[in-house]
């Protein structure tokens, strides 16, 4: 018999729980999008954007997902037989070269696998090899988030400033931003790219783009960028559709509006200690279960190496389909697929799935799914550790 009925709950990375605010805030009527209240609203959106990323950079807004906010960038960044240097540390890294390179780019990429951090020593060395300085932007992802590696930004950037190299520095914060540290200027990020659907809390439909000035001089005149790309006309409009280059998405902007001020409510540092703690709760739990089954374990095996958003973990093939399956008609709970670890159709890929812990979690709900998780284990009798429960309220209990 199942358990499931009442409010389910999304622990996938994306699209990530909506807050009831937010839901609230989207659902009237269309509003005037020639004057009023939405030019209004749309003014605010800019400064709180801005403080968000930790920049004072331009910003351009885009309808669309996370893959639009690549486009966006690759078109403004490159022009045809550019080069760019991208670093992959799971699916992610790769998709965002492989969107590059399809745009007529020429990709270097460095490929670290899936479970570590990119070896700067590595970076820094493909940088002095370019004496040419013909490699344009570096490409990373701060969080993939199939393999949920993080990239030490600041360590990159230090990697690229020894090499004494010129390019820019392009960060994907997709299934970072609002979730993990960041701070683009203090850091000296290029440009970072972003979307609505994860740490920003608001339905998936919104890319954003923020870069700097010397983005923008460096870039002028590529012939990537279309009218419906370009970034300078969404940055500094002249009239209010170039923001969007065409209709606003205006419910969307009523549910970003919303949530950048639960955002600002809590305090960026707040959510991001909410998120590191979180994480830290998820980690503890797989430890425990791990410790009675060498088959469990987190992906990534150096804590300072993974993201607070997104856990990805492996349970042996065929057990986290298994559990994924049980957790969700059973309980109500919908955790991730192991995305990017093995092909669908490899018996492996039965073996891998992911938690998110990102935008609007909190205590009760992680603590919540990591016991379905453990209720699933028992039930479908597969080995584990004891005490994961008790390990992730102890986490909790000190980070609150």
């Amino acid at each position: 018999m199942s358990l499931a009925h009442g409010r389910p709950y999304l622990a996938i990375p994306g699209p990530s729980t909506m807050p009831d605010r937010v839901l609230q805030a989207m659902h009237r009527g269309s509003p005037n999008i020639y004057e009023g209240g939405l030019i209004e609203l749309v003014a605010g959106l800019w400064p709180d954007l801005r403080r968000v990323a930790g920049t004072a950079a331009h910003v351009a807004m885009y309808i669309g997902n996370g893959h639009a906010a690549w486009e966006a960038a690759n078109a403004n960044l490159f022009s045809r037989g550019d080069k760019a240097l991208a670093l992959a540390v799971g699916q992610f890294g790769l998709s965002w070269a492989n969107s590059v390179r399809a745009m007529g780019v020429d990709v270097e990429v460095l490929d670290f696998g899936k479970a570590v951090a990119p070896d700067m020593g590595r970076v820094e060395a493909a940088l002095r090899a370019d004496t040419g300085h013909k490699i344009k932007a570096v490409l990373t992802t701060q969080v993939d988030t199939a393999s949920s590696v993080k990239t030490d930004i600041p360590a990159l950037r230090a990697a690229m400033d020894a090499a004494g190299h010129s390019a820019l520095l392009a960060v994907d914060c997709i299934a970072s931003l609002g979730c993990d540290e960041y701070r683009m200027d203090e850091w000296g990020v290029d440009v970072t790219v972003a979307a609505s659907q994860k740490g920003l809390m608001t339905p998936p439909g919104l890319a954003f783009v923020w870069f700097s000035e010397n983005a923008r001089q460096r870039c002028k005149g590529g012939d990537l960028a279309t009218p419906y790309w370009a970034w300078g006309p969404r940055a500094e409009p002249v009239e209010f559709w170039q923001y969007w280059d065409g209709t606003a998405p205006t419910h969307h902007l009523y549910g970003l509006r919303e949530a950048l001020d639960m955002i600002n409510e809590e305090g960026l540092a707040q959510v991001w200690h909410r998120h590191r703690v979180l994480a830290g709760a998820v980690w503890a739990a797989f430890d425990a279960w791990g410790a009675g089954n060498p088959a469990i374990a987190m992906n990534v095996a150096d804590p300072g190496a993974r993201g607070w958003s997104v856990t990805a973990a492996r349970m042996g093939a065929p057990h986290a389909t298994r559990l994924r399956t049980w957790t969700e008609k059973q309980a109500g709970v919908t955790l991730g697929i192991g995305l990017g670890m093995a092909s669908s159709d490899d018996p492996a890929y039965h073996g891998f799935l992911r938690v998110a812990h990102m935008g609007h979690v909190n205590a009760h709900m992680t603590l919540g799914a990591l016991a379905v998780m453990e209720a699933g284990m028992i039930a479908l009798d597969i080995p584990h550790g004891q005490g994961a429960l008790a390990a992730a309220a102890k986490v909790v209990a000190a980070g609150a």
